[in-house]
């Protein structure tokens, strides 16, 4: 009899894409295809790592998205569970879990901390909930690996008044970590006990120190905002400056939102572009400039983690950056060098195997507590 594998789907929803990773559901969680349908609103265009590269038309909403995904993949009859990457899960949600009714209900008063991923991230589970009416959907928050932050670590310097609703910081990436971590678990046991400082270095750009695998402090607070330069998010500015641009300026908040998120970081301080990889290739000056700001302030970042871990025993980069851009390494280290002369790990960043495995265990629970036990 031909044994009919089942599959988990990793679902990654944002204001404009549909990140996809299909896994068959077995002990080593076997990749079977992954992809994407970018640029929805505009020109939305679906590809595969079987090669597919589809213009979709251009009315198509993120549920035609996910439902021409579902064309390129194994029967949906076979997908025994959904799990979605959430952007914020507060101080309630301290791992991944199953999507109840009041989870999702409790998740919605996350969209204000987290306006421009959390809504998009709640609609995904909507459309997979429509697509797949009897499959499991499953929730892995980038906010809970953070969950472990001493509270000096997470408290803001300002009224209790506004602390006491929710102005705090949480940390971000936390996926990407979690993975770190697991991999060094695995493969550099001794590093993963001692103290490292992680850099998340690609289109957003965070570092974090862990101990022991768990971590003690994040460059990312309350949003994704904080923290060194990154693609075209500005990063840690005085605060003083936002409010100039409002007030002297007279920029509406839109257009400093817009700024700060789209139009700022390698991006801005080059005025070329906000990829990394241009900027390595330019002759413009600018894009060295660009390159010195990020490698300076990565290094100041990844410095003053080690204030966390009183030290620190080795370094880690991940991300696209962090894994392919060999002179922006080498820059960050020279900066910190004068901490003496640390292990270096290059991890490949994998939050979908990451996820697949906390589905895998949720669902194997989950099978475990409906079994009755034997008396």
């Amino acid at each position: 009899m031909t044994h009919t594998p089942s599959y988990l789907l990793c679902l990654n929803v944002g204001s404009t894409s549909v990140k996809f990773a299909l896994f068959e559901q077995n002990l080593e969680q076997t990749l079977v295809l992954s992809g994407s349908v970018k640029a929805i609103g505009t020109a939305p265009r679906l590809t595969t790592s079987q090669g597919v590269n589809e213009l979709l038309a251009q009315e198509a909403t993120h549920e035609d998205a996910v439902d021409a995904i579902f064309e390129h993949t194994p029967s949906r009859n076979h997908i025994t569970g959904v799990i979605h990457r959430i952007v914020h899960g507060g101080t309630l949600f301290t791992k991944s879990c199953i999507l109840t009714r009041s989870v999702l209900s409790a998740l919605t008063q996350f969209e204000s901390l987290a306006p421009l991923h959390q809504p998009h991230n709640l609609a995904g589970v909507r459309i997979a909930q429509i697509l797949l009416p009897h499959t499991i959907q499953m929730a892995a928050f980038d906010t809970a690996f953070h969950t472990t932050l001493p509270l000096f670590a997470t408290t803001l310097p300002l009224p209790a008044s506004l602390r006491e609703k929710g102005v705090r910081r949480y940390g971000f990436h936390g996926l990407s970590y979690a993975w770190t971590a697991s991999v060094l678990k695995k493969e550099h046991p001794e590093c993963y006990r001692g103290r490292v400082v992680a850099a998340h270095l690609g289109g957003g750009a965070s570092v974090c120190a862990m101990k022991g695998g768990i971590s003690m402090d994040t460059s990312m607070g309350m949003t994704a905002l904080e923290g060194p330069p990154m693609g075209t998010r500005s990063g840690s500015i005085d605060p003083g400056v936002v409010l100039f641009m409002l007030e002297a300026l007279e920029m509406s908040l839109d257009e400093v939102t817009d700024c700060l998120y789209e139009e700022s970081g390698l991006k801005g301080l080059s005025g070329l572009s906000g990829e990394a990889k241009d900027l390595l290739a330019s002759p413009d000056p600018n894009a060295r400039f660009a390159l010195e700001v990020f490698a300076y302030r990565v290094a100041q970042y990844m410095a003053s983690m080690c204030v966390a871990m009183d030290g620190v025993d080795a370094f880690v980069f991940t991300g696209g950056i962090g894994e392919k851009a060999a002179p922006i390494r080498d820059m960050i280290l020279e900066r910190l060098s004068f901490l003496g002369k640390k292990p270096v790990h290059i991890i490949v960043a994998n939050e979908e195997a990451y996820m697949a495995c906390e589905a895998h265990l949720l669902l194997s629970s989950r099978e475990k507590e409906r079994i009755p036990r034997q008396h």
